[in-house]
């Protein structure tokens, strides 16, 4: 298994065979507005060109259709025969911007000895949380490779405990940077705390913490979140903090 961060969520994934794109946020820095009040977005160039993120890519994966995890560029660079995995919630609009090989991923999805199974998640708290709305993680298992939870959007709460509970995954992807609309709201991702319960409460696994450094809603740098954890004593071999573009190889 190959798993490349190219910048905020957007993952590349090589699993059990196929090519994964996951949450793709395609645009030029400084192309979107700010969400904060901050800075424009994304606040970060593409480590790479889009023609080196397209290439190979199977199917494309998206949690949600917030747009720092599909946004308008990607809208128009993916080809409209690409094989989009999306909530069932989400179908009627990735249908709108013309895409024609639509999978609704209820919960499961099988191909080629790959399962996927969707998982639920929490995207803040309070009355942010309903205006946030519906988002999706996925686990991703295969005889010849190590069990991956990409726990998307989502804080550190009981329903994503169960789920590492009960599957013991190999490799648990965060969202780390403590994104928050206004300063003294709870964040709507994990932030350095909850990262590191993450580590904690699944000691056995590598954890993968992205989603960092690209949006001003930020409030977590990878430094503060490498800080932290070792204060916590949490390895660095425990907690992966990548770069964008960065590539990491894990075996079963």
């Amino acid at each position: 298994m190959e798993l490349q961060l190219i910048r905020n969520a957007t993952l590349k994934l090589d699993y059990g065979g196929m090519v994964f794109l996951i949450d793709p946020y395609l645009g030029e820095k400084y192309s979107q507005p700010t969400f904060a009040g901050i800075s424009k977005n994304p606040t970060t160039n593409l480590p790479i060109s889009i023609k080196e993120i397209l290439n190979g890519v199977n199917t494309v994966l998206v949690s949600h259709l917030h747009p720092d995890h599909f946004d308008e560029k990607a809208e128009k660079v993916i080809p409209k025969s690409q094989q989009i995995l999306c909530q069932p919630e989400d179908v009627k609009a990735m249908t709108y911007k013309g895409f024609t090989d639509i999978q609704a991923l209820e919960t499961e999805w099988t191909l080629d000895d790959i399962t996927i199974t969707r998982t639920t998640g929490q995207h803040g708290h309070g009355d942010r949380l309903f205006m946030m709305g519906n988002v999706s993680g996925y686990i991703f298992q295969h005889k010849d490779e190590p069990t991956l939870y990409w726990m998307g959007d989502t804080v550190w709460y009981n329903e994503v405990q169960k789920i590492i509970e009960k599957l013991q995954p190999s490799i648990i992807v965060t969202h780390s940077c403590g994104a928050v609309w206004v300063r003294d709201e709870e964040p709507v991702i994990m932030d350095e705390k909850q990262t590191v319960a993450v580590c904690e409460f699944a000691p056995y696994a590598q954890i993968v913490a992205t989603h960092m450094e690209s949006l001003d809603l930020a409030t977590i740098s990878r430094l503060h979140l490498r800080t932290f954890a070792n204060q916590k004593g949490i390895s660095d071999s425990q907690l992966l903090i990548p770069i964008d573009g960065e590539k990491m190889t894990f075996n079963k």
